[in-house]
């Protein structure tokens, strides 16, 4: 009994790696039961000065004292929570009942198959309930085929506003022979020959919706004739006013402020024609009958400092003249004065054939 006590004190302090020297970190490797006063406890043994009752009393108390210590040391001190967990037992698998199959035995960790614990059979999955399968659209009724329109085809129209070219020139051309058009023939169809067209249809008890279809043409082509080239193509934007009597012997620039044209003439004959603008209302170009006095080809004004090429002067610092600024911005502008020429072409060549002391003649 004696060496049994004295064998299990021996085992007390390395008994395991819970209780006797943990690695990092555990709370009982150098604790109570490890290098503590149960890891290294000298072996106790009776003494044998009390006679045999008292050592056999001695080996009893000895006895108990070796339980004593192994019940402490089995569950009384403090204790891991990790370790103790891996310590219980694994709970044991509900029976299954009569009706259930037993499982397959699993190997335990010896490698041996495990008849004493059956392994629960896993519950089936429910088959899912199919689903109706998705109601189908109904079916539209075929809608009836349309019924043919019994409205007249509407005529095809052949120029409309925004259209250009020389077409459009020649309606322009026509049309101003018969009344409808009072301006030269430009080639674009804007609204005053969209207007034009809406006053010949009107007229002749036609729609005047102011575009030209096919029969609108060839109404206008039955009532006209074919233009001549200097119809189709004038000199001018505005149709050349009706000379001035002044304009009607010798050499004579004849100006029109109200059709802003300038005709040049010789005897009665209009030689050139082109588009000129005048000065504004702070400085109105003088009306009446003048002369050249001065020519000046490459001419520069004094007091504006502006170019004025081609300049015939006809009274003071006022004459007739190539302006850029006209060229560029049509009649939005105004000179000082002077009769402005738009064509450089055109003043060009009047400058070579007009003399000093040729009339000038300015008129409404």
């Amino acid at each position: 009994m004696a060496g049994m006590a004295r064998r299990n004190m021996g085992n007390v302090g390395v008994e395991s790696d819970a209780y006797g020297n943990g690695g990092d970190g555990d709370p009982y490797g150098n604790g109570p039961y490890g290098n503590g006063p149960y890891g290294s406890a000298p072996s106790v043994q009776g003494h044998r000065h009390g006679g045999p009752s008292r050592g056999r009393r001695t080996a009893t108390a000895t006895a108990a004292g070796v339980l004593a210590i192994a019940a402490l040391a089995a569950g009384c001190g403090p204790q891991d929570p990790a370790a103790d967990a891996l310590k219980q037992p694994t709970a044991p698998a509900p029976a299954t009942t009569a009706t259930t199959a037993p499982a397959a035995p699993s190997p335990t960790e010896d490698g041996k198959a495990d008849d004493t614990t059956p392994t629960p059979t896993p519950t089936p999955t429910p088959t899912p309930t199919p689903t109706e399968p998705p109601t189908a659209p109904p079916v539209a009724s075929p809608s009836p085929a349309p019924r043919p329109s019994t409205a007249s085809p509407q005529p095809e129209v052949l120029m409309r506003t925004g259209s250009e070219g020389p077409r459009v020139r020649e309606l322009q051309a026509r049309l101003r022979q018969i009344g409808h058009f009072g301006r030269n023939p430009t080639g674009y169809y804007g609204t005053v020959t969209a207007e034009a067209v809406r006053s010949f249809q009107v007229k002749r008890g036609t729609e005047g919706t102011g575009a030209t279809d096919a029969a609108t043409w060839q109404k206008l082509l039955a009532m006209t004739r074919t233009p001549t080239a200097d119809e189709l193509d004038p000199p001018t934007e505005r149709p050349v006013a009706k000379p001035d009597e002044r304009c009607l012997t010798g050499r004579v620039l004849c100006i029109s402020k109200k059709s802003r044209t300038l005709a040049w003439m010789i005897d009665g004959r209009v030689v050139s024609a082109m588009d000129v603008r005048f000065g504004s209302e702070y400085t109105p170009t003088r009306e009446g009958e003048f002369k050249v006095f001065w020519k000046s080809r490459d001419h520069v004004s004094t007091l504006y400092d502006t170019p004025m090429p081609y300049a015939l002067f006809f009274s003071g610092g006022q004459a007739v003249h190539y302006s850029a600024d006209f060229a560029a911005n049509g009649y939005a502008g105004a000179s000082h004065g002077c009769v402005n020429v738009r064509d450089r072409k055109k003043v060009a060549a009047l400058f070579d054939q007009v003399k000093n002391g040729d009339k000038v003649v300015i008129y409404w």
